[in-house]
């Protein structure tokens, strides 16, 4: 009887079977065929792990969308609830488990449809002369069939399966977020590309934010790269005079208007100061955008169909003007170049912002040494240029020697201001005519100390002070005022003292005459070694023509800047 009903119910599976179809269609749009591809690409990843094929179900009704011929047939109407069940909650759980058979259900990771992967697996091999029916009964499916499907299986402990489907399901839920994550990144990559030459400009032009270079310099460049971004025909950048405190005053600063260009500019500065002046813009405000130029009344520059321009300030300070002219491709100009230029515009007023303070703190430091060199020169008349004839004399024998060009500039500061300390000395002491006894030649020595105090306050002036202090020191530790030996002094100093010993010699003084070339030159080569640094020495006579032309020269305006040490008077 067992036999007979089982055959029976059987009979009634294969009639219900053959009213599924093995795949359902997913209808007849793009999307869905992208769908009904997606999800067997996941059945057959499914079936790569766990090595058996899955049937896929409607998640929504139970249905089913495809059966695998080489699954046992079975009616799968019945668990259409425990299918419907395991797409609400989104994780993989068994449909049923009748021993040694057991059902896994996963929901497949799918946008537009909710789909749901079942398969029966073996827990066990079935033992010798077992029988399976009652399994079959319960599941409905084909003895026979099963029986030879159980054959081709590989045994599954159920914890097992469970965690496979757990970590699929993980996996693929990483997956999907990285196809979303890739796909914010593309859309991300391609508002980004619209810019990313923008930020290229911007970290360009920050790069070469040093004093060093001019504004001018950085607003080349700057023309240069914005022809590469923004798509205008032409670019305009006008750096304004800059306002001095004192136009009595020696300075540095740029006296009159400078138009730098960029593209085929159709313009002249005087139309630029016309477009300026019709424009009106407010310094530091927003960008002034201009389409359709031609329509304004009194436009004051036919040739400029479009312009965008913005300002260049520093706090209160207005340093010029930067412009796009004539759209490239003849559209209009928007945001994104207003914007652009307007960064380009701040970074560069920055820049003129520093390049000023820096200037004025540079010619306060130029006037403190001018003062204080005048004020040795009115203290002793009799060496009046000694300072300066130093300070050239110094610079060309450190250039002889190929020191750097910062060490040249402190050279030169401290041959300006190597005899400061003699403000305070006795000017009966200092313009004696006569030998000076011991008391006053002690006295005299202190110059260098009270030269030291004197600018030790004066931070600009630091590495100038070590050279101040030690360039009456010996090369064989007989000077003043720490009795150093050879390499112990400062090279500079070394270079000051020859500089500050042939000036002394060669110049004319109220109780004798300055010495002939020949005498200097026996008392350096008998000095070298023990007065003075023998490489110093070498310098000297290597460069005698210059320096003896320098010693010939009187300047009246002491030069602070490089290159105007050495320039010819």
């Amino acid at each position: 009887m067992e036999t007979g009903a089982i055959a029976a119910r059987t009979t009634m599976q294969a009639a219900a079977h053959t009213l599924i179809p093995n795949a359902l269609s997913f209808g007849s749009t793009a999307k869905q065929t992208r769908e009904a591809d997606h999800a067997a690409a996941e059945t057959a990843r499914l079936q790569r792990l766990f090595g058996s094929s899955f049937a896929v179900f409607d998640g929504r009704t139970g249905e089913p969308v495809s059966l695998p011929d080489d699954l046992p047939r079975r009616d799968w109407s019945q668990r259409a609830a425990l299918l419907r069940a395991v797409a609400e909650r989104g994780r993989a759980e068994f449909l049923d488990e009748e021993d040694p058979l057991i059902t896994l259900a996963v929901p497949l990771p799918t946008a537009a449809t909710s789909l749901v992967a079942a398969s029966m697996f073996l827990t066990r091999r079935p033992r010798p002369h077992e029988t399976v029916l009652r399994a079959c009964e319960e599941l409905q499916t084909d003895p026979a069939q099963t029986a030879c499907w159980m054959l081709r299986q590989k045994p599954w402990e159920p914890d097992a399966l469970l965690r496979m489907a757990e970590l699929y399901s993980a996996e693929r839920a990483a997956a999907s977020r990285a196809a979303e994550l890739e796909h914010e990144t593309r859309s991300l990559s391609a508002n980004l590309a619209a810019t990313y030459e923008e930020i290229s400009l911007l970290h360009r032009l920050t790069q070469h934010l040093r004093i060093s270079e001019s504004d001018e310099e950085l607003g080349r460049i700057a023309l240069e790269w914005l022809g590469e971004v923004v798509p205008a025909e032409a670019f305009v950048l006008q750096f304004l005079p800059v306002t001095v405190q004192d136009a009595s005053l020696q300075h540095t600063a740029r006296s009159k208007s400078l138009m730098m260009t960029g593209g085929v500019c159709p313009i002249s500065e005087d139309q630029f100061n016309s477009i300026i002046a019709y424009l009106n813009p407010n310094p530091g405000g927003r960008p002034t955008v201009v389409n359709y130029a031609a329509r304004r009344a009194g436009w004051p520059a036919t040739d400029v169909r479009e312009i965008v321009v913005v300002s260049m300030v520093e706090g209160e300070h207005l340093f010029g003007w930067l412009a796009a002219i004539n759209h490239r491709r003849g559209l209009e100009f928007g945001t994104v170049e207003a914007s652009l230029l307007n960064s380009v515009a701040a970074i560069l007023g920055i820049h003129s912002g520093n390049i000023e303070l820096y200037r004025q703190q540079r010619e306060l430091l130029a006037g403190i040494v001018r003062a204080l060199t005048s004020a040795i020169d009115a203290k002793d008349p009799y060496t009046c240029g000694h300072s300066d004839r130093v300070a050239r004399l110094a610079v060309r024998l450190a250039e002889e020697m190929g020191r750097d060009r910062a060490e040249i500039h402190t050279i030169y500061l401290a041959g300006l201001l190597h005899d400061i300390g003699k403000i305070g000395i006795d000017d009966q002491v200092l313009r004696k005519p006569d030998k000076l006894t011991e008391a006053e030649y002690e006295h005299i020595k202190r110059h260098v100390v009270i030269g030291h105090k004197i600018l030790r306050d004066l931070t600009k002036l630091g590495e100038v002070l070590p050279i101040v202090l030690h360039h009456h020191e010996s090369w064989d530790g007989g000077g003043y005022p720490k009795n150093l030996v050879g390499a112990d002094i400062p090279l500079a100093a070394r270079i000051v003292a020859v500089a500050d010993s042939y000036d002394a010699m060669g110049s004319d003084r109220p109780y004798r005459k300055g010495m002939p070339d020949e005498k200097i030159d026996a008392i350096f080569r008998a000095g070298a070694g023990q007065q003075w640094d023998p490489d110093v020495v070498e310098a000297f006579f290597r460069a005698r023509e210059d320096l003896r032309d320098i010693c010939k020269s009187e300047r009246d305006q002491i030069e602070i800047e490089f290159p105007a040490w050495t320039k010819p008077v």
